[in-house]
């Protein structure tokens, strides 16, 4: 009898990474214990559809920072394919292509803070999207889940019935750590040591970003 071939858990960590900074990596990391994964593909976005932030480095300057975040990590692997691809970064497109790249043997988990599962249904082609994926839904620190139990109790057709989707919540330590308060204190000149990575926070400085 032929053995059995091995499925792959691919996790995807999407995100603008604006900068990147430990309470990504926490996560990142956790999924990977949690659910098994053989490994994360951190995907920067290149053109963000929901965000039109003057603050947003160029898709580069992000992608290197996310490259200087992980690189001591064997399981942690940065993807160019939002930064190089034209147009709008849509989440569709990223596993359609996922797919296709890693075949039928792949299973793929979409790395995602719990409050961003709201917004799933409003993604472009949200009804194929989740189709292709399973979410992993991070809780935050002081993060009420009672609208996310109700997602799964919804009575039999109520609108949105169909478009469920699959999401599993996982518990991370308590860090409240975000993007927005980082760059609001490297233009305070407050510091960032130990909220990023060492490399990220030298390269921040040397490059000046979000000095006013």
């Amino acid at each position: 009898m032929p053995a059995k071939k091995k499925r792959y858990r691919i996790g995807v960590m999407g995100g603008t990474f604006n900068p990147i900074h430990y309470g990504h990596l926490v996560t990142a990391e956790e999924a990977l214990y949690q659910f098994k994964l053989d490994k994360v593909i951190f995907m920067p976005a290149g053109k963000p559809p929901h965000k039109r932030d003057s603050e947003i480095l160029p898709p580069e300057e992000r992608y290197l920072l996310t490259v200087i975040a992980t690189a001591s990590n064997p399981d942690f692997v940065v993807s160019r394919l939002e930064i190089d691809r034209k147009g709008l970064s849509y989440t569709i497109d990223t596993l359609l292509e996922l797919h296709q790249i890693y075949g039928p043997r792949a299973d793929l988990f979409f790395i995602t803070g719990a409050d961003a599962v709201w917004e799933l249904l409003t993604w472009k082609d949200a009804d194929k999207l989740l189709e292709l994926t399973e979410f992993i839904a991070a809780t935050r620190p002081g993060y009420s889940l009672e609208k996310f139990k109700k997602l799964h109790v919804l009575p039999e057709g109520k609108a949105g019935e169909k478009l469920r989707p699959k999401v599993s919540i996982m518990e991370i330590p308590a860090l409240a750590i975000s993007s927005t308060d980082i760059r609001q204190r490297v233009r305070e000149g407050r510091p960032i040591r130990y909220l990023v990575p060492e490399g990220v926070a030298s390269y921040i400085y040397k490059c000046g970003f979000w000095k006013d």
